[in-house]
């Protein structure tokens, strides 16, 4: 996906509903060391009924997720990309990005701490045209959502609000996984974050673009360290720059 052209307006233009037969849903899964959940998370993915893409990319795995990603690629609907090494998930988001068909266009962590199940309720808005981007919520309540570490709690909640001051947006959860976008949106954005900077950069962007977000809630089964869980303080403070120096550059 080319960089957006200097001279493009940075609004976009009025888009219109999608067609239930014109939708064609990408789901961009980066991949980096998960093996014990990546086929189960992918299976889930193909279960869900929207007509769909699957874009896997392995960030440099040393696990034998590698392997994995190369066997489900030979089947039908699903795309790899394998990265010689490991350089975080924005570079990962900025391989998958690129290669993208559909016209809307989600991210997948490849755990098992997000739903698949919930992409119907995070394309409502969009395929209804009232919506150029929708995030998943874990804080707005739905079925079932596990307890996070109080400090994982704090870290978010604060993240969000600095974000929301730096951007005049008004989320509840700017770090969730769930963010997804129409194919024109991402046309004009260039990812230049590798770590999960990657979230406040993608929001900081879509702020400047006067994109029409939209929240849902969603489910979340979230994990600890013990379990997987591979975010720490220093990604935070990562996105805590990123919040700010995407503030002012492009």
């Amino acid at each position: 996906m080319p960089p957006p052209a200097k001279d493009q307006p940075q609004t976009l233009p009025g888009l219109t509903p999608i067609p239930p037969e014109q939708l064609l849903l990408s789901v961009v899964i980066p991949a980096y060391n998960e093996a014990p959940t990546l086929e189960a998370l992918v299976r889930r993915v193909q279960a869900e009924p929207t007509r769909k893409e699957i874009v896997l990319v392995d960030d440099g795995s040393t696990d034998g997720t590698r392997e994995i990603v190369r066997r489900l690629g030979t089947e039908p609907g699903i795309r790899v990309l394998l990265k010689e090494r490991n350089e975080g998930k924005g570079s990962a988001l900025r391989a998958g990005f690129a290669v993208v068909q559909g016209n809307v266009v989600v991210i997948q962590d490849a755990d098992l701490e997000y739903d698949p199940g919930d992409y119907g309720r995070l394309l409502r808005p969009i395929v209804e045209g009232r919506a150029d981007v929708v995030y998943g919520s874990r804080f707005l309540g739905s079925e079932y959502v596990r307890v996070h570490l109080f400090h994982h709690y704090l870290g978010n909640r604060f993240l969000t609000f600095v974000s929301n001051v730096f951007t005049g947006l008004n989320l509840s959860d700017m770090e969730t996984c769930y963010k997804m976008f129409r194919r024109e949106v991402l046309g004009r954005i260039q990812i230049r974050s590798r770590s999960f900077a990657v979230d406040p950069e993608l929001t900081a962007k879509v702020a400047r673009l006067r994109c029409r977000v939209y929240e849902v809630p969603i489910r979340y089964s979230g994990r600890d360290f013990r379990e997987g869980k591979k975010i720490s303080w220093r990604d935070g403070i990562s996105a805590l720059w990123a919040i700010v120096k995407y503030r002012f550059t492009a």
